[in-house]
């Protein structure tokens, strides 16, 4: 049975634009493919196996790389599109080809690894670029009028309104979209979230007399956990309508709702002080502009002796000053003006807005990528329940690809995923 999903927003973001359509001639196609043909060769790790079928014109097969390392990736170009797509946008130009089918492959996960592994003389190219006009973007976009709120509102309800009974289907049962910790390479996935949860409680110090403040509900496991295992008070935010229904539902049917509240609150709207603060997953939302003023309610909503604990997706910091001002697959297609901290960046702004200070750093980035592989594979055991769900071949390939992209970044460290753990100016204990 098809339900009410609402996946159109994410979609409407793949349609073409004028600049993955300029050149979509065929002699202009065919120029993009020598271009791309010519910068394959510039490789000088790995091996990448290219495959053309494309109609009308005769099978070709090329590999590139010095097929010296221990990843060999294998695609298959069915439009010539695909080139010019990756030429004109980078990764966003490659994830539209492979959302448009314009390229595929069996494992997507290993051509991302091998692109990476292959970039950096670009990467460096554009850092220079950044660091010789960064200063004036920086300064442009910081004056320029923004409604953040509601576009946040429509940002969250973007990606996570596309339905619980979506999620559901690739989410182990306690529904958390964020790393787990695994404690065994048998561990479950519910056993990797619980685990997880277990470990910022502990870094906080949570106890029954506690009273914990969470932004960002998700489906509500974290806020479950802490009231369960160690009795304490809860309250948790959200401004996702999905979220906040089933969130509410899943404290009524474990029979906590005297001790978790679940709120609909923007962060910036907080009041009251808390003996403890976290916050999974959530600072990715947040602009860039906004850190110090997201920080100083922290600490603003936290008790002078109390502690808070981030868990973030981060870029390297080498990259972070050019992603303030850049576009990539996952903005333009799946979290809409998502941005990524670095921990320097998150370090830099703490210090400058308040008196909190770090006092513990934990980076499990391999954890993430044994996370986006489980969600992975189940999403594509389900499949047809994806199917039935109303979300058609395009969401399919455009989902399938947001995982196998995330798993490679994190596989290559091309981000990471750290907890930090902060202490208020009056903090005077240890954490475990």
């Amino acid at each position: 049975m098809t339900i009410d999903m609402r996946p159109d927003r994410l979609l409407a973001t793949t349609q073409r634009t004028g600049s993955s359509s300029m050149l979509e001639g065929r002699w202009a196609a065919n120029g993009s493919a020598r271009v791309a043909r010519s910068l394959l060769r510039r490789m000088r790790a790995e091996q990448l196996t290219v495959r053309e079928q494309i109609p009308g014109q005769p099978f070709a097969i090329d590999r590139y790389g010095p097929g010296n390392g221990s990843l060999e990736a294998v695609v298959t170009v069915h439009d010539l599109r695909a080139y010019t797509a990756i030429l004109n946008e980078g990764s966003i130009g490659l994830g539209r080809g492979y959302i448009e089918r314009w390229w595929s492959s069996d494992d997507p996960v290993a051509v991302v690894r091998v692109i990476i592994r292959n970039i950096d003389w670009i990467d460096a190219a554009r850092n220079r670029l950044h660091n010789a006009t960064g200063w004036v973007t920086d300064r442009i976009r910081n004056v320029l009028p923004r409604d953040t709120r509601n576009r946040n509102r429509d940002d969250i309800a973007a990606h996570y309104d596309i339905g619980n009974s979506f999620f559901e289907l690739f989410l182990d049962e306690t529904m958390t979209y964020s790393s787990g910790i695994f404690g065994s390479p048998d561990a479950s996935m519910a056993d990797a979230s619980l685990r997880k949860y277990d470990v910022l409680l502990d870094k906080l110090s949570v106890t029954e007399q506690h009273h914990l403040l969470e932004i960002g509900t998700g489906w509500g496991g974290l806020a479950i956990r802490a009231a369960a295992s160690t009795g304490c008070q809860v309250t948790t935010t959200t401004i996702s309508a999905e979220q906040l229904d089933e969130a509410a539902r899943r404290v009524d049917l474990a029979g906590l709702t005297d001790r978790v509240t679940v709120v609909d609150h923007d962060w910036r709207d907080l009041s009251g002080r808390f003996d403890r603060v976290v916050s999974i997953e959530m600072i990715e939302a947040v602009d860039w502009r906004d850190y110090d003023a997201y920080f100083a309610k922290i600490e603003r909503s936290m008790a002078p002796d109390g502690l808070a604990a981030i868990q973030a997706i981060c870029l390297p910091d080498r990259r972070w000053e050019r992603a303030k001002n850049t576009e990539d697959f996952i903005k333009r297609f799946v979290f809409p003006n998502g941005f990524l901290p670095s921990v320097g960046a998150i370090s830099e702004s703490i210090a400058r807005a308040t008196s909190m200070h770090v006092v513990d750093v934990e980076d499990f980035a391999p954890h993430y990528a044994e996370t986006l592989r489980r969600w992975r594979h189940r999403f594509d055991d389900r499949i047809a329940e994806v199917a039935a769900l109303g979300l058609d071949e395009r969401f399919q390939r455009l989902w399938r690809f947001y995982l196998s992209y995330c798993e490679a970044g994190f596989l290559e460290r091309h981000c990471t995923v750290v907890q930090i753990v902060l202490a208020g100016r009056e903090w005077r204990g240890m954490v475990p």
